[in-house]
């Protein structure tokens, strides 16, 4: 993880830089040691006091002044890795190039780390042939370019050329230089977001499951080095680089992709929020409005995750979720058991900051054997890493 790993942080001279302020501190948190250098036109964009008090060292900007000399061939060998983020047009093209008028492109040459750049720039620049070109030749030298966003740029286009979020940047960073690929070699899928259950071509029963949850654990299982298939239901619900990706819509395709899937897994974790019950019949129209009530009769969907506990083989990890919002613990190990499922990831609606559509979650896990691990409330991201970290942990340790 990064716990306890250096991070040099260059700022460059664009709008994206507001964005590092907060990737310092979410670096801090989780223990790295973060030093910031910030070239000069940076300094119209955040301030060095900031970023100093947020970081704990002083922010280096220039290679010179009148009390001391900033060593860049050391800084260069200090890091365990350089992030450039964010990495205007105008530092890219001077990285390509070789030119050194700054302080952090002196220590950029001078580097003995890996190099990660995150770029921004509006997106007609970050199309252009000369920046395309740009970013080949500085692959080609061995660093690494984090993908740009999509979205609202400063020019007021909507568009390519989008800084990664903080969080992503800290993703990349740990999937590309600090896990342990514990898992390479294993097979999972993984379930995520919800099934609509159509009562007629226009309209469902579905549920308000985003899927956030099922994509970080399918992004934590890759990044350990795991072949990943995510097995994810209806809605805006990401493309997840690395990944296969099955699209299914009712509980009965998630019933049938998950049970094909399972057959050749190592890992099955189950965090989709399946319906459990879905019409008995679909009408073939559109149900017109008639001023009467009417009636919808409900039948049960596939249990997919007790089927699966079925079939389970003794060298297969089968993890399953339970939202409760009720005698929450007792359903849980209960479910534990009559799913056989080894691992059960307990959520609380009566936890505010967990449940359908959220950032954040908290969990328990209750493990078959009677253990019971217990966290608090993090961002879905970490909580994934709880997950994953506890399978490593009882079952490939």
């Amino acid at each position: 993880m990064i716990k306890g790993k250096k991070i040099l942080l260059g700022i460059t001279g664009s709008i994206a830089a507001y964005k590092s302020i907060y990737l310092v501190r979410l670096l801090v948190k989780a223990g790295a040691e973060v030093k910031v250098v910030m070239t000069p036109a940076a300094k119209d964009f955040v301030s060095t006091l900031t970023l100093s008090t947020l970081s704990k060292n002083p922010v280096l900007v220039d290679l010179f002044d009148e009390e001391s000399w900033s060593n860049h061939v050391m800084l260069g060998r200090w890091a365990d890795v350089i992030v450039i983020a964010p990495l205007s047009c105008n530092t890219l093209a001077k990285m390509a190039h070789g030119l050194c008028d700054n302080l952090l492109l002196a220590v950029y040459l001078s580097a003995t780390c890996p190099v990660v750049v995150a770029p921004a720039m509006d997106e007609d620049m970050w199309h252009h042939e000369s920046t395309r070109e740009n970013l080949r030749k500085i692959e080609s030298f061995g660093n690494k370019v984090i993908p740009v966003g999509k979205g609202e740029l400063a020019s007021g286009l909507y568009g390519d050329g989008r800084m990664a979020e903080p969080e992503s940047i800290i993703e990349f960073i740990e999937a590309n230089f600090f896990l342990t690929k514990t898992l390479m070699g294993k097979k999972a899928f993984v379930s995520a977001g919800p099934t609509y259950e159509p009562i007629d071509p226009v309209r469902f029963i579905g549920n308000y499951s985003s899927g956030k949850m099922g994509i970080a654990i399918s992004k934590e299982l890759y990044n350990r080095g795991a072949e990943v298939t995510l097995i994810c239901g209806p809605g805006n619900i990401e493309t997840v680089e690395g990944l296969k990706v099955i699209r299914i819509n009712t509980a009965e395709e998630m019933y049938d992709a998950c049970l094909e899937s399972f057959k050749g897994a190592d890992i099955g974790v189950m965090a989709a929020a399946v319906a459990d019950y879905t019409p008995a019949e679909k009408a073939k129209e559109k149900i017109k409005k008639n001023g009467k009530s009417i009636s919808l009769e409900l039948k049960q969907t596939p249990d997919i995750l007790k089927t699966l506990g079925e079939q389970k083989k003794k060298s297969q990890v089968l993890v399953g979720f339970a939202l409760e919002t009720t005698d929450e613990e007792k359903n849980a190990r209960e479910k534990l058991k009559k799913k056989n499922a080894d691992l059960i990831v307990l959520n609380s609606l009566k936890d505010k900051d967990a449940g359908f559509g959220k950032d954040t979650n908290k969990i328990t896990i209750f493990e078959k054997g009677g253990k019971k691990f217990k966290f608090d409330t993090k961002s879905k991201t970490e909580v994934a890493k709880d997950i994953v970290d506890t399978i490593i942990k009882l079952f490939y340790a």
